[in-house]
């Protein structure tokens, strides 16, 4: 028994020093920093729980939790959607096709972020972009795109999807095709359509999948920073300052290493209720 215990620690040991060293001390260390006040150059001066009071009378933070609220609020029920609805597709598929298709699902996922983003931004160029000549097709006038206030957002929401549905999709079908052939067989001899098969079948018993993707999606949702830095900024208007952006200005550009840490363990705090309301929620047998 002690051997056995033994073996399977073992193989934990380098995944529990990774958690260790690269998750659990790193947040330790933030809240420490995050009671003093310190700039990085000149040592920390202790200050207990000013940056937390600070922080709840920062307007400009709780306007760049607003927008990172509302940026997972759409990003995550799309990404599950469209590569649930992907995988099914995909999965129905039959012959050299599949590879195909799949390759063409994961090849944007291949594409390194600062790369993807790049590529968008000459899409969506206003003046010389394809995606307003191909609108101006259908007589519809130019688009500002990254350049609007109410149109950036989404434009960065679109874009992660098109990298990030591939990857999804492959999951979802990887877990589509564990279920056994035998209960669609079963449902097709009751007479059941193949909406009711999905509904009655597939999706209950891609329970875990679906927890899995939403949780992970979720916690992506809230950490967006590299898309944004690279199409806009944050701009325009502080329309995409998203909070990852706000904790990074405040910490690389305002050399508030106290506070921005303060920041970061709040949206630690935050990003670990909604994981786990979703835990508890999506995984609750009925």
């Amino acid at each position: 028994m002690i051997k056995e215990w033994v073996t399977a620690y073992s193989f934990l040991l380098p995944n529990i020093l990774g958690l260790m060293i690269f998750v659990f001390i790193p947040i330790l260390y933030a809240f420490y920093v995050s009671l003093h006040d310190w700039n990085a150059l000149s040592p920390k001066v202790y200050i207990g729980f000013e940056n937390y009071v600070t922080l709840l009378s920062d307007d400009q933070w709780w306007h760049s939790v607003t927008r990172t609220l509302l940026f997972s609020v759409v990003y995550v029920p799309l990404l599950f959607c469209l590569a649930l609805l992907s995988a099914l597709l995909v999965n129905g598929l039959r012959g050299k096709t599949v590879g195909v298709v799949r390759t063409m699902f994961l090849l944007p996922f291949a594409v390194t972020s600062v790369i993807s983003a790049i590529i968008v931004m000459f899409l969506l160029d206003p003046r010389n972009g394809l995606a307003n000549q191909l609108l101006s097709l259908v007589g519809i006038g130019t688009q500002q795109f990254l350049g609007s206030p109410t149109q950036a957002i989404y434009c960065v929401i679109l874009t992660l999807l098109w990298i990030n549905i591939g990857y999804n999709m492959t999951i979802f079908l990887s877990a589509i095709k564990e279920i056994p052939i035998d209960y669609f067989e079963a449902a097709h001899i009751d007479g059941a359509t193949r909406f009711q098969s999905f509904r009655h079948i597939t999706f209950p018993l891609l329970r875990e999948t679906n927890t899995f993707i939403l949780i992970v999606t979720t916690i992506a949702s809230f950490q967006i920073f590299d898309h944004i830095i690279v199409m806009t900024k944050g701009g325009p208007m502080d329309s995409t300052e998203v909070s990852v952006l706000y904790i990074f200005k405040q910490a690389f550009q305002m050399l508030n290493m106290g506070y921005s840490s303060a920041l970061a363990f709040v949206l630690f705090l935050i990003v670990f209720a909604f994981s786990m309301i979703q835990l508890k929620f999506f995984s609750s047998k009925d």
